[in-house]
């Protein structure tokens, strides 16, 4: 990765993302010219690693444009993936206060992509600064290890039929159409949730079968959404 000053454009361009950030929004100016310090942005192609599990973490990121996954391997050496981040969200800026001080997590480009690069030293010299960002900060770390824990009593206490059902009814959340596109591979998916690809596979064609969905690889049409909600209910908290 080689990271380019900011432009003055891109300077007002990244600012203009962090002041709709729920996070990083709504600060006085002083506080944006201490974050930015030392910040640029960076070019990569589709298939390039951004960061590896392991790597001194100094940096962290703005999605620009294009797409990054953040996955890991298994022990049998399979791709697992975390996440996916798009235009205008954050990628390791809570690796920026681990003790440790390294990546979590491998990140690679999944199309050509445009990021801002901001720095380590900076972010700990305006927490320091402006408590109120540490603050957030933290709320927002909480809630994240908030929602893993949920994820984790949900994967461990659910079958495999409730945690399909469960993702397709996010993604349909998400995406805002019957018909969605999983982003990733049937392996990773299956990965994801915990479970074999054959059953992942096994799962879908009985679906099919019961007219509850149509589709095949990434392409699925929800055809019963009462069906696939009354499967995922047990997921969803009260708050």
């Amino acid at each position: 990765m080689i990271k380019i000053n900011l432009t003055s454009i891109e300077e007002e361009q990244l600012r203009s993302v962090l002041a709709q950030h729920p996070v990083f929004g709504g600060h006085p100016a002083e506080l944006y010219a201490s974050l930015l310090e030392n910040a640029g942005t960076c070019q990569m192609k589709a298939g390039d690693r951004l960061f590896s599990e392991g790597d001194v973490a100094t940096q962290y990121f703005v999605m620009g444009s294009g797409a990054v996954e953040m996955f890991r391997y298994s022990i049998e050496g399979d791709e697992r993936v975390f996440s996916i981040f798009e235009r205008g969200e954050f990628i390791a800026h809570a690796a920026m206060f681990m003790p440790h001080g390294k990546y979590p997590m491998n990140a690679r480009a999944r199309d050509n992509v445009k990021l801002y690069v901001l720095d380590r030293q900076a972010l700990h010299k305006t927490c320091h600064r402006f408590p109120v960002l540490a603050i957030r900060l933290l709320s927002g770390m909480s809630m994240n290890i908030y929602k893993q824990i949920n994820q984790v009593h949900w994967l461990t206490s659910s079958s495999a039929h409730e945690r399909l059902a469960h993702y397709f009814v996010l993604l349909q959340q998400e995406q805002k159409n019957a018909t969605v596109i999983i982003p990733v591979t049937q392996k990773q998916l299956a990965a994801q949730l915990g479970i074999r690809a054959e059953t992942l596979n096994r799962i879908l064609g009985e679906w099919q079968q019961k007219d509850y969905i149509r589709g095949k690889r990434k392409e699925w049409e929800l055809l019963d959404i009462d069906y696939l909600n009354s499967l995922s209910g047990a997921a969803k908290r009260t708050f």
